[in-house]
Parts: structure tokens; sequence; C-alpha cells
């Protein structure tokens, strides 16, 4: 099956790593597909808020050119796409003669602020000024580049959401990549601790911290790593680690025996339903979740490694009571750790680098199968 992308030209369109958790995904998926193509030709981008006018047209020009320089017939083009992420987005539309397929990462629209160049970025009246009125020009917008489009959702509501939005696109489901990441201490033998993981921005629920810390017992630990985290107000009882990566980043996990992800609304614009890049992580170190049921957070469940809360975040009071109450009751429990925590280790093989990988194959060869009978 997958022997037949050998005579294919992978253009692989997406954030350079370090460029929010969207690139650090792309790095270990461009990585993981790269065996199943005869070539692979990457144009990496800035993340939201760093590409200029010239970046986009020169990323645009380096696709055109290695779509262009491919033997006929025999090329693909795959984007990463992200809500302010403006190069991928102009860089692949309007490819004609070309298979063309992306990865929705804030379903159901990837791209929500199309200009959303660095100039715009950095002036926030302009940026919602011209965006948030213009919300069905995007939507049409984004329907007429990939409304006809294979798209790749990584959470089953995000899917849905695609579907129900874009009814012409060809919407295939892929879980979240699971980072490869070492094998460290099970959860219920790391010590009494909880953790709070990711690159901060809105929406993320760093903002519970302190409310959830008051309401737990004093002798359990809050230990806070990630992007931005070190920019977060101090606080008793509460360990802010900062950015962590390679052995830092297994120290963390192995030193906290769940991750609490109060994830609550990103923006305005409209409902978005990405899949978590944290919750990811977690199940990469065998490590449970107590989560919100904001967005694809909805699906999780015991089985895939997480405690789901269904707390109302729009009363961030009632919110951390809840997620307080959660995150004592499994942290206590030898039993339910263990389980979930082998119900986490099941799930990171399952969606492993080299399965999704192959996810991806699958359809891609299906999708190239149909193009080349097409065209002879």
């Amino acid at each position: 099956m997958s022997d037949s992308l050998k005579d294919f030209r992978l253009v692989f369109v997406g954030p350079a790593e370090g460029q929010t958790a969207v690139g650090d995904y792309s790095e270990y998926f461009a990585r993981a597909v790269r065996p199943y193509f005869g070539e692979v030709v990457e144009v990496r981008t800035g993340g939201p808020g760093v590409d200029g006018v010239r970046d986009i047209g020169r990323h645009r020009k380096a696709v055109a050119a290695a779509v262009e320089q491919a033997p006929p017939g025999r090329v693909l083009v795959h984007a990463e796409l992200a809500a302010g992420g403006v190069s991928a987005f102009w860089a692949t539309a309007g490819l004609a003669g070309v298979p063309v397929t992306a990865t929705i990462h804030d379903p159901p629209q990837g791209i929500w602020w199309p200009a959303r160049t660095r100039f715009v970025a950095h002036h926030r009246l302009l940026m919602h000024g011209l965006h948030y009125p213009l919300r069905p020009v995007s939507r049409v917008l984004e329907g007429a580049v990939n409304g006809h489009r294979m798209l790749f959702a990584l959470s089953k509501i995000g899917s849905r959401s695609i579907t129900i939005t874009y009814p012409g696109a060809n919407v295939v489901y892929v879980p979240h990549l699971v980072k490869p990441r070492p094998d460290i201490l099970p959860a219920q033998s790391r010590p009494r601790a909880i953790g709070f993981f990711g690159h901060v921005y809105r929406g993320k629920g760093f903002e519970l911290i302190a409310a959830i810390r008051k309401l737990l017992p004093p002798d359990m630990t809050v230990r806070v790593a990630g992007r931005g985290t070190e920019h977060l107000p101090s606080a008793d009882g509460v360990e802010i680690v900062g950015p962590v990566e390679g052995r830092d980043e297994d120290a963390f996990f192995e030193s906290v025996r769940a991750i609490v992800i109060p994830y609550n609304k990103r923006h305005w614009y409209a409902e978005t339903y990405p899949a978590s890049g944290a919750v990811a992580n977690a199940m990469a170190y065998r490590t449970p979740v107590v989560c919100t049921a904001y967005g694809s957070l909805a699906e999780l469940d015991e089985a895939s490694g997480a405690v789901v809360v269904r707390a109302d975040t729009d009363r961030p009071g009632a919110a951390a009571r809840d997620l307080s109450a959660a995150i004592v009751e499994l942290v206590d429990d030898q039993a339910r750790l263990t389980r979930i925590g082998d119900n986490a280790e099941r799930c990171r093989h399952a969606r492993s680098d080299v399965s999704t990988a192959q996810a991806f194959a699958a359809a891609w060869t299906k999708l190239l199968a149909g193009t080349v009978e097409a065209s002879t």
C-alpha cells in the first residue's frame, strides 16, 4: 500500500520547531512520514504573527517551485494549518493541478485570522477590528481554498465540526501524534504532586492555578512548566519551573502524578475544537490527566488516560472547586492512578509517531490512487 508513495515528492508546509505547539508537532510529524515518500521538501514557516507579507510571498514561491520541480503527476502538498498561521495557508492557496491536503489544528477552520501578518498582529485593535466583523468572509475564503480538499482532524469532535462547516471536504480523523519519550516511573510511584504544563496563552486556564492551589491539601505540591510559564506570578505552594526540554521535561513529568488541563474559551470568534498537545505530552509520559470538558477534551475518558470534569468554565470559582476535588480523589487513589496510567500507556502506543504516519500514508495512498486514475 504505502510503497506507491515512494514515487511521490511530498511538499510539507508547516511552522518551524519552536513556533508554538503546531511547530513542535510538525517537526515530529514530518520526520515520521518521511520514510514513506521518495523525496520530502520542507517549507517551514513562522508561527502566528511572525511572518510578514514578504515572508508569505517567499514561502508561496518556495512551494510553487517545489511543485514545479517534481516529476509530473508525482507530487503531494500537505500543510499544517493553525488559527493565525498565515504563511501555510496562503502558500497552498490556489495551487492547481496538484493534490493538496491539510491538518486542521483549530477546527472547524484551518485559519481564523487570514490577514494576521506581523504588522497586523502588533496592532491589537486593527487585528480584531479587521477579523471579527469579517468572520463570515474568512469562513467563505477557507471554504474556497480548502472546502473540497482532504482535511485531517486530530480529534473526533474536530472532525465532525469540519464536516458540518465544509460538507464538501474529505475529512479524515487521525488522533493527535504522541511523541516518543523515555519510560519513566509510573504515576503511582511518583511524588504526591500535580503539574500544569503547556504554552501560556488565552484559554489554557493558567489563571486558575492560584484558586486550585488554595483548595488542595497544603502538602500536595503544584508544579508549573512550559513556554511562558516563567512569566506567571509566583504564589505560595506553587513551583514555577519554566520551559523544559529533553531530560528536564522527563524530570518534570516524573515529579508529578497527574497533569491538570483546565481549558476554557480561547477567543470570542466561535467555538473551536483543537486537539490538546498537552494531553499528548502527558500520554507520552504515561501520566494521567485531569481536565475540563471544554472542546475536544470532552471526548476523553479514563480509557484514554483522563479524568474529565464537567466544570462550568464560565464560573472560575466553581471550576476550581470541581477540579480540585477531582485532583485529590485521583492523586490519593493508588489503584485508580495505576489503572489510568496503564490506559495512557496503551494510548501512547496506539497514537505513536509510527502509527500516525501509517494512518496518514493510508489516506494519502487512497487519495493519490484516485488522482492518478483520473489523470490517465
